[in-house]
């Protein structure tokens, strides 16, 4: 499609163009980030989320390297400042709770003081909502149950029964995507398992923590207590939430190696507890209130540790974005920024081009990235997690050398990619 200098909509003859209409399925951090650019170059967008509402609370998110300037054009970056988590303090033990080191948390991040962010992800959620839900519409507790492509468009059926036809449809759905499935086939064939499971929630703070991290390892496990507010009497007075937000809680997860994914658990919490409560069970410190906590959690979210690797990333006029084409996983902190920086580039690459040349622009110039930042962690060999008692003492061992260092300068493959001018529309 050629730029021109007309107004959008309207062509030389002064007929007006139907603008090109867009769903994504999946209202979490791709789906209105892509929304919110789909908007600015002139599509007509719906998301459909299969949730009653938007998804609060949740573990903090790390916002870096290209991401930055991903929200900065967006103009969240002042509200994400706002609710930036300062961590101060990043605290490791051993088996027996006592502490190896304890160091600045951009040593072992690979974030930039001052500069990267981490955020609460349900503020990251509603920043990126607000920023757009004037200008498309939303349709929560509803999701896709068909895609029928054709020359015209794409006739979606819902779930709620409802049938409509778009231009082109997006997957950001996540590692679990339903779209990547509907076009490409079960899950496995691109899932790259890395060894790991791990289990999420939140609990009280009765440990006094604040603004601090503390790991706990021993040899294929870890315990993770994270507490992003004041663990301060004063502190919960004043924030006054609850465990499940942060404000009198922390975040407390259980990592720990497996030799294969356990699918029979991924969509059974009482088997998911089970397993965690089996792996966990003669484990000292204060896993013991952790695994009590677990089983009376309302919030546990529970996954394997893997990635999305695939050859392709749309078929038609479908094409996936975020987690649901390739989430790196949690191990390299870059879920959030990929997702927000994949978006872009998407709606980027069909501002100005048809699906089928803007699909393959995406592809061109976001893969390089994608993949370094991918390669960030390979199976089995998370620093943080080690499965061995030799690999843990060498850690151990590195952590105390780092214990002096300043932070560090951030890691090359979080600001890789270069973001293009953004063409507006007409």
């Amino acid at each position: 499609m050629t730029r021109t200098d007309l107004p959008s909509g309207i062509t030389r003859t002064g007929a007006a163009t139907p603008r090109r209409t867009a769903l994504i399925s999946g209202a979490s951090i791709a789906g209105p980030a892509l929304a919110f650019w789909l908007n600015r170059c002139g599509f007509a967008v719906t998301v459909v989320e299969k949730a009653s509402a938007l998804r609060g609370g949740g573990y903090p998110v790390d916002v870096r390297g290209t991401a930055l300037e991903v929200v900065r054009r967006m103009g969240i970056l002042p509200r994400l400042r706002d609710a930036h988590i300062d961590l101060r303090r990043l605290a490791f033990l051993d088996g027996d709770g006592g502490e190896v080191a304890s160091i600045h948390p951009h040593t072992v991040t690979g974030g930039v003081e001052g500069r990267d962010l981490e955020v609460p992800r349900g503020d990251l959620v509603g920043a990126l909502h607000a920023a757009v839900r004037d200008d498309v519409e939303f349709v929560f507790d509803d999701s896709v149950d068909t895609l029928d492509q054709s020359g015209h468009g794409i006739d979606v059926t819902f779930h709620g029964g409802s049938t409509r036809t778009f231009d082109l449809v997006f997957g950001a759905d996540g590692l679990h995507s339903r779209t990547r499935e509907f076009l490409f086939g079960p899950e496995e064939q691109f899932h790259r398992y890395l060894g790991y499971c791990f289990a999420g929630f939140t609990m009280r703070n009765t440990f006094g923590l604040s603004r601090e991290a503390l790991i706990w390892n021993t040899p294929g496990r870890a315990a993770v207590l994270y507490a992003v507010g004041d663990g301060s009497a004063e502190g919960r007075s004043a924030e006054g939430g609850s465990a499940a937000d942060g404000g009198d809680g922390v975040h407390a997860f259980l990592n720990f190696a497996h030799p294969e994914p356990p699918f029979e658990a991924f969509r059974n919490p009482r088997a998911q507890r089970d397993l965690v409560s089996r792996v966990f069970a003669d484990a000292g410190w204060e896993v013991p209130g952790m695994l009590a906590a677990l089983h009376d959690a309302d919030d546990l979210f529970f996954d394997a540790v893997s990635q999305i690797r695939m050859p392709r990333w749309s078929s038609g006029r479908v094409a996936l974005v975020g987690d649901a084409a390739y989430a790196p996983s949690f191990l390299t902190g870059q879920g959030t920024s990929l997702a927000l920086v994949g978006a872009y580039m998407l709606a980027a690459a069909l501002a100005e081009r048809d699906h089928t040349a803007g699909f393959a622009a995406y592809e061109q110039h976001t893969r390089e990235f994608v993949t370094a930042n991918q390669d960030l962690v390979g199976e089995g060999d998370a620093v943080l997690f080690p499965t061995t008692a030799h690999a843990l003492a060498q850690r151990n061992a590195m952590l105390r050398n780092l214990d002096t260092m300043p932070p560090a300068e951030g890691r090359p493959a979080h600001a890789a990619l270069t973001l293009p001018a953004f063409p507006t529309s007409g």
